[in-house]
């Protein structure tokens, strides 16, 4: 079987799939793919960044797996001005609802942008209220449970406004706007994710 790897960048209000539900757009508004290739991983319809596409299911066991607990970077522009408390508690894992269940998040990494990250505009844009700040944060995590960045920063009292998946291991978004969609080679994609 011939495999095929690709990245895109999912834009806000896509599903992560190839078929529609509900008239809403998917990927196959973007990628033009082989009919076996399938996103690797999910981004939430309201969330944005990068998907990795394949019909590489070793590919697929590998980087899914829990036990693989490969880096996901996150920016997230949320509701307030961060403080170093609220970033502290997202460093050390907060309890948070999984599926109805108390779950504890792995400690992760949390630091906010001495200024806002440069972002292809939003569309439709997130809702501009002139009294109410909001802040960039960097969020690297080696989890990705349901909705997880947008209950953590809720919970350390910022609501998440906006979230790009900027980088999974070594495979960034550098240089993609939103609806891009690029072909990489399978030793590429490997290297960037495993460093070999």
């Amino acid at each position: 079987m011939l495999l095929h790897y690709y990245i895109t960048y999912k834009p806000f209000q896509v599903l992560s799939r190839f078929t529609s539900e509900e008239d809403k757009e998917t990927l196959a508004t973007y990628c033009k793919v082989p009919p076996d290739v399938y996103p690797i991983g999910r981004l939430d319809y309201d969330s944005e960044g990068l998907l990795i596409l394949s019909n590489d299911a070793a590919l697929n066991q590998r980087l899914l797996h829990p036990k693989q607990q490969h880096q996901r970077e996150y920016w997230v522009q949320v509701d307030g001005r961060i403080t170093e408390e609220a970033l502290n508690l997202l460093r050390a894992g907060l309890e948070i609802s999984i599926d109805g269940k108390p779950y504890r998040t792995r400690p992760c990494q949390a630091f906010d942008f001495e200024k806002d990250p440069v972002v292809p505009d939003r569309h439709p844009p997130i809702r501009y209220r002139k009294n109410i700040p909001t802040s960039w944060i960097r969020l690297i995590l080696t989890e990705g449970k349901n909705r997880q960045v947008r209950k953590m920063t809720a919970k350390a009292g910022f609501p998440t406004l906006r979230l790009i998946r900027y980088r999974i291991e070594q495979i960034r978004l550098d240089g993609l706007n939103p609806g891009d969609c690029i072909a990489l080679p399978k030793q590429k994609v490997y290297d960037l994710l495993f460093g070999r």
